[in-house]
């Protein structure tokens, strides 16, 4: 296409040099001339307008030019925004959706799958081929914020509390009792020379050289030792219930306290800024990544046995129950709306950040390939149209 539009700029030049070469002799020629004459200053208006969009002409600095590279980030946020508002709200996906039977296009799907297994291995593929061509950097730390930002917006406290009161009172927190007397007597294996140093430092010399502070080092040795026995052997022992009784007030400051919960959500805050910790919530899209794409690596086994049966049942009842459709359809859409209502901008903020990433050649490149032909089209139009209003402003004339 740019060979067209230059060699149509070119034919008008040279149809312009003959003209006016024979104009005196050929009068009528004065038409042509002015044809060509306007034609060559459309062609290259338009040659210059098309080029000034991704370069310095003739690499000339002329200011207003170049203005794709230079522009590159405000391109990207603009393309940005434009998606988010025409694509991204609530309210047109709401009404996509609505036209869009999920629940039976799942059923189905699910319930009678092809015996040759194709559209399995088709759907399978479309996921890996979907699946590389995600940037796992952008998504990674899309997932990392929504994760912390979720997170955040959480108070854990009051869940921590009824999660320890729903353990005490199906009797579930024994074992971690259980493992904590294990874990002491462990340690007091490991640490009993402190206690022996402990003792023999608080001994006078007398009592030492009597071999006092052995003596009471076994003591409280041998008495914390039969303690942890003790409880260890005994489920009704006080201490157990103390320290049922502790956990049962620790619940409820969890629950009802302001202090408590504020120090709970502190440490949980103080936890998300650990870099250790956004490592683990960035690396949340390489697993499950990982885990999709090894699951329809085989699609046929991925839903055999016990799993592929109970995926035909799920397929089946969604096919026989108009309210199970509609209730999986309203849920389905209703989750979908609220992800692009609490994060269609960092959706969209994917392909911003793609856009800043990239240098001005690429998006240069990119943007020329894509709608470069049309842009020819431009440059050849000019040439006609230029040279048909050359041409008509000559008639006037003449005629006037």
């Amino acid at each position: 296409m740019k060979l067209i539009a230059t060699g149509m700029l070119v034919a008008a030049a040279a149809v312009f040099i003959t003209a006016r070469g024979y104009e005196e002799a050929y009068p009528w020629l004065g038409y042509v001339g002015a044809f060509a004459e306007a034609a060559m200053v459309g062609g290259l208006a338009d040659w210059f307008a098309v080029t000034a969009l991704f370069r310095h002409p003739l690499g000339i600095p002329i200011p207003h030019t170049a203005i794709i590279p230079r522009n590159k980030d405000r391109i990207g946020d603009t393309l940005a925004t434009f998606l988010r508002q025409n694509f991204l709200t609530p309210r047109i996906v709401a009404r996509r959706l609505e036209a869009f039977d999920m629940a039976a296009a799942a059923g189905r799907w699910l319930a009678a799958p092809s015996p040759s297994g194709s559209p399995r291995r088709g759907f399978a593929k479309l996921v890996q081929q979907v699946m590389e061509a995600l940037d796992n950097e952008a998504i990674g730390g899309l997932v990392r914020t929504m994760a912390a930002g979720r997170i955040r917006a959480m108070e854990v406290s009051p869940m921590l509390g009824s999660a320890v009161e729903a353990a005490i009172e199906g009797n579930r927190h024994e074992p971690l009792i259980d493992a904590a007397i294990q874990w002491a007597a462990r340690a007091l294996d490991a640490n009993e020379y402190m206690i022996r140093e402990a003792v023999h430092a608080r001994t006078t010399w007398l009592l030492r050289v009597a071999n006092v502070d052995e003596t009471i080092a076994d003591k409280i040795i041998d008495a914390i030792r039969n303690l942890i026995y003790e409880v260890a052997g005994d489920p009704h022992h006080p201490m157990r219930a103390k320290v049922t009784q502790g956990l049962q007030d620790f619940a409820f400051d969890l629950k009802h306290l302001p202090e408590t919960r504020l120090r709970v959500e502190t440490i949980k805050n103080e936890l998300l800024d650990h870099p250790e910790v956004g490592k683990y919530l960035g690396g949340l899209w390489s697993s499950l990544k990982t885990a999709i794409q090894r699951a329809v690596a085989d699609p046929d086994a991925a839903l055999s046995g016990k799993l592929g049966e109970a995926a035909r049942k799920l397929g089946e009842a969604l096919e026989a129950d108009p309210k199970l459709r509609a209730a999986v359809n309203l849920y389905a859409r209703r989750a979908i709306v609220g992800i692009v209502a609490e994060y269609g901008g960092e959706l969209v903020r994917i392909v911003s950040d793609t856009v800043r990433s990239w240098d001005a050649q690429t998006i240069t490149d990119r943007i020329e390939n894509a709608v470069g032909r049309d842009l020819q089209y431009i440059r050849i139009n000019g040439t006609l149209i230029g040279g048909l209003v050359g041409l008509t402003i000559h008639a006037v004339s003449e005629a006037l």
